[in-house]
């Protein structure tokens, strides 16, 4: 070993420590200690949660007090602390600590200096395992409320559009080829329908995440006296979490609410596609405004649907953090661990994604203008009556709809070969192949005579329409 080495190795920090810890490079380059204090932190995205945890705070202090475990004047001051702690993180002048952690003992530590004494038994019967656990709830709960209202607010816009156009028919698409006329309200309703299914899984999820955990402590529970019911009641909740160690370890709740926000990105999504295509000069189906839209650098004919695209690209990132925090989860045993720390800036990421785009689609919809001149043209393309011929000739000729298919792909290819549609094949062309065919089959051959025709429950008949909209507007 040289004199270098035994100089290097006299540190105690290994042979890199003198290179000021190169291993790490970086910003991590000082030592470990500040590759641990980064690593450690969370009060970088956890401060999100100050309300919450002062919430909570004052709920525990007050039950602490009613429960004969802390004073009144204990109490009384840790309030009037946690409400100064409070108006400075409103103010913004609050100054958050790194080497403090977290949230917990950044209001902690400010609350020690503010109220001195009394601050130190805020802690009694609390961890800040069953604290975070309870912080995170309520954030989650608020976060599905916000949702909740966000998607209602949608549906209603697309309703107002679906009434808007309940006659205004278009080409349906399988496979993205022109298949039957229904109409844009129809169109419309099918994503009020997802997005009602969305509502209800985010309010199946809020009913459930609405248990307290505070007062299961670090994992076992506590030898003081308190009134977890009590504590629960004032912060909402429906009650107390029954298993202790379930309360500090689980975060089902917000792996649901990641769940149905994903469920619900994607949604979106597909709308925002629809978009995208309509918007093209190959379809021409609606216009978006300035407001919604971008111009080319270099091409001054174009108007881009960048909202629509980011909407569609963002779905990505309320994927990546549910996969991301079921894989945190996945391997845990119980209890706490602090690879749960992650969970929050994956649940704050998704969420503020989600409420994004809910609104820039809500704001979309309501500034989207149709293009009905376009959609009817379209609408009678490839031949899309086709299944109202066959249909008249299993209704008139009685007969079997196999064979029906057979003669309507017949005449199908008869007016392809003349150019013409079905609906302007002469009769004698008909009767070519079938000699049972009238001239009442014109009646269903029009693009509006099919979409009329269509009165099924749940159909795409305008008449069908306006009473799916009149369901949804009495809910709505």
């Amino acid at each position: 070993m040289t004199d270098n080495d035994n100089k290097t190795g006299n540190t105690g920090g290994g042979p890199e420590a003198g290179n000021a810890n190169a291993m790490w490079g970086g910003r991590f380059a000082a030592s470990p200690a500040a590759l641990m204090e980064a690593i450690n932190a969370s009060i970088g995205f956890d401060r999100r949660l100050a309300d919450q945890d002062i919430r909570g705070s004052l709920a525990h202090s007050d039950m602490l007090a009613a429960q004969g475990v802390i004073t009144n004047a204990d109490r009384d001051a840790i309030h009037a602390g946690l409400a100064r702690v409070k108006g400075e993180i409103d103010a913004g002048t609050f100054a958050f600590k790194t080497a403090l952690e977290d949230i917990h003992m950044n209001v902690e530590q400010r609350l020690k200096e503010i109220a001195g004494e009394p601050a130190g038994r805020l802690h009694t019967a609390r961890s800040r395992n069953d604290q975070v656990a309870v912080d995170v709830r309520l954030w989650v709960r608020e976060a599905h409320d916000r949702a909740i209202a966000q998607i209602s607010g949608l549906m209603r816009a697309l309703v107002v559009q679906a009434e808007r156009h309940s006659g205004t028919v278009m080409p349906g698409f399988t496979h993205l080829q022109s298949a039957q006329p229904v109409t844009f309200g129809h169109h419309l309703l099918a994503y009020v329908e997802m997005l009602g299914r969305d509502r209800g899984r985010f309010s199946d999820s809020r009913r459930r995440l609405n248990e307290s955990p505070l007062g299961a402590a670090a994992l076992a529970g506590t030898s003081f006296p308190i009134d977890r019911h009590a504590t629960a009641k004032a912060l909402g909740f429906d009650g107390p979490t029954r298993n202790s160690l379930d309360s500090v370890s689980d975060r089902d709740f917000i792996l649901e609410y990641l769940s149905a926000a994903s469920i619900c990105a994607l949604h979106l999504s597909r709308f925002a596609e629809e978009i995208v295509l309509w918007m093209t000069a190959q379809f021409g189906f609606v216009r978006l405004s300035d407001r919604w839209t971008t111009g080319s650098s270099i091409m001054p004919q174009k108007k881009n649907p960048d909202a629509a695209e980011l909407v569609r690209g963002k779905t990505g990132r309320v994927y990546g953090a549910l996969v991301a925090l079921l894989t945190v989860m996945k391997g845990l045993p119980l209890t706490y661990s602090k690879d749960m720390q992650e969970d929050k800036e994956q649940l704050f990421d998704a969420a503020d994604t989600l409420e994004l785009v809910l609104a820039a689609t809500t704001g979309m919809v309501q500034d989207l203008e149709a293009v009905p001149e376009r959609m009817a043209g379209a609408a009678g393309a490839g031949f899309s009556t086709a299944t109202d011929l066959a249909d008249w000739l299993v209704r008139k000729l009685n007969m079997p709809f196999r064979d029906a298919h057979h003669v309507t792909g017949r005449l199908v290819a008869e007016a392809e070969r003349r150019g013409v549609g079905l609906e302007d094949l002469p009769i004698d062309a008909f009767q070519s192949v079938e000699a049972g065919i009238t001239s009442d089959i014109y009646a269903v051959l029009g693009v509006q005579n099919s979409v009329r025709s269509r009165t099924s429950f749940g159909g795409t008949a305008p008449d069908q329409v306006a009473a799916q909209v009149a369901w949804w507007k009495a809910r709505l």
